[in-house]
């Protein structure tokens, strides 16, 4: 018996990013989804309603009054058909009418009529993204559920360079979809990742840090929100955008990272410590910069706070996730560390100069008290979510599925 289509309702603002939408249309239908296009007026001067009803099959929506509709009550009829609803671009006047709840065309009165998930794609100059009132509007959709993708880093149609840009059509389409199929295997649940480097300074101009992006933190935290938990990201300093929907904590050095771990983990139900938390930091902080004087230099270092094992000693304590970073012996020290800190599981991967620090991809090997599963490699979202489903597995395991591959991976 064939799978359901997919019924995903596409509004289409007017910015310049909706040259893109059509692909956004088709990258859709490529995964099994039945599209229903919406335009605003401002949208038809950048893309015509033909171009949308041929790659989609279906007639463009564009009134509340259109008297095909059915019983002339277009938003009504459209709001019960959507699965989700998802706005590409969403311009930032869009999100400006969407906060306040206007609903003076058909897609934003659809938005307010539907009880099914939104999410926007924003696009728009560097500078709008980044005026505080788009970026409070963006905070209260989030907090209302709605779902932010993007925006992306890069050259915008002004001529400038920065964070503003919409997402590719093909990524839309594979995180709305990810959306849509990830059970809520968390549903209920508080989770703490800590993600990303620490700093540890030397003066005011330097320190000691390593090479973590926090791709894979994020990642973590991204997976278990859509796993349906409530996620706090405690993060270093990262250049990354936060996930949607995630309360950030930003620190900076492992000091304050412990802390910050600490007063999140009160009262969670999983800690993931995917952070490279420094081992060492200076023993004295130089107030001013240091001159460039003798031909050598001696740091005395001293033990940084251990956030993994502070937490996995807490009584009552969350379940608890950590992360091994090896050059050699994988299994080996991975396994003594899962041992040595008393952990739930921990994930395993090689690093050096060609894999695993900043990249988009990773291979892992999880560990825990009495089994094992080797994740090949992948993108760092795609392991994040096999991670996610291991964990509510291990913490639930009643509810494990029949079949060693169920939930991915090899098992040992």
């Amino acid at each position: 018996m064939a799978e359901t289509p997919r019924r995903i309702l596409l509004g289409v603002t007017g910015g310049i990013a909706a040259y893109k939408s059509p692909d956004v249309v088709r990258r859709l239908r490529e995964r099994g989804a039945e599209v229903q296009v919406v335009m605003t007026p401002s949208a038809r001067e950048f893309v015509a309603p033909l171009t949308f009803q041929a790659v989609s099959g279906r007639e463009v929506r564009e009134s509340l009054w259109d008297a095909a509709a059915e019983a002339a009550m277009g938003h009504i009829e459209l709001a019960r058909w959507a699965e989700a609803v998802l706005i590409a671009p969403a311009t930032a006047e869009f999100l400006a009418r969407l906060t306040h709840g206007r609903a003076d065309d058909l897609l934003a009165t659809l938005c307010l009529a539907t009880t099914a998930p939104v999410f926007v794609a924003p696009a728009m100059n560097r500078a709008m993204w980044a005026n505080p009132a788009t970026q409070d509007n963006v905070k209260i959709l989030q907090g209302r559920g709605i779902t932010v993708l993007g925006p992306a880093r890069g050259e915008q149609a002004c001529g400038e360079v920065g964070e503003g840009r919409m997402l590719e059509p093909a990524e839309i389409a594979e995180r709305l979809m990810q959306h849509l199929t990830c059970e809520p295997v968390l549903a209920g649940s508080r989770v703490v990742v800590s993600a990303g480097p620490t700093r540890e300074r030397i003066d005011p101009v330097r320190y000691i840090s390593n090479r973590s992006s926090g791709k894979m933190g994020y990642a973590v935290a991204q997976a278990a929100r859509e796993a349906g938990a409530d996620v706090v990201l405690v993060s270093g300093p990262v250049a990354l955008t936060p996930p949607s929907g995630v309360h950030v904590v930003r620190v900076e050095s492992a000091a304050e990272m412990h802390a910050a771990v600490l007063q999140a983990v009160n009262g969670a139900d999983v800690y993931i410590g995917a952070a490279a938390v420094a081992d060492y930091t200076p023993s004295v902080i130089h107030p001013q910069k240091l001159k460039k004087q003798a031909d050598t230099l001696t740091l005395e270092l001293v033990r940084a706070p251990d956030v993994l094992a502070e937490v996995a000693a807490l009584r009552p304590r969350p379940f608890v996730v950590g992360f091994a970073a090896e050059t050699e012996q994988l299994e080996a020290y991975a396994r003594s560390k899962l041992e040595r800190k008393a952990l739930d599981l921990i994930a395993a991967n090689l690093v050096g100069d060609e894999t695993g620090f900043d990249r988009d991809d990773n291979a892992l090997l999880l560990l825990w008290p009495g089994g094992q599963a080797t994740l090949p490699q992948d993108s760092k979202l795609s392991l994040a979510r096999q991670l996610v489903r291991r964990i509510a597995l291990l913490r639930s395991p009643e509810q494990a599925p029949a079949g060693r591959e169920a939930l991915g991976g090899s098992l040992a």
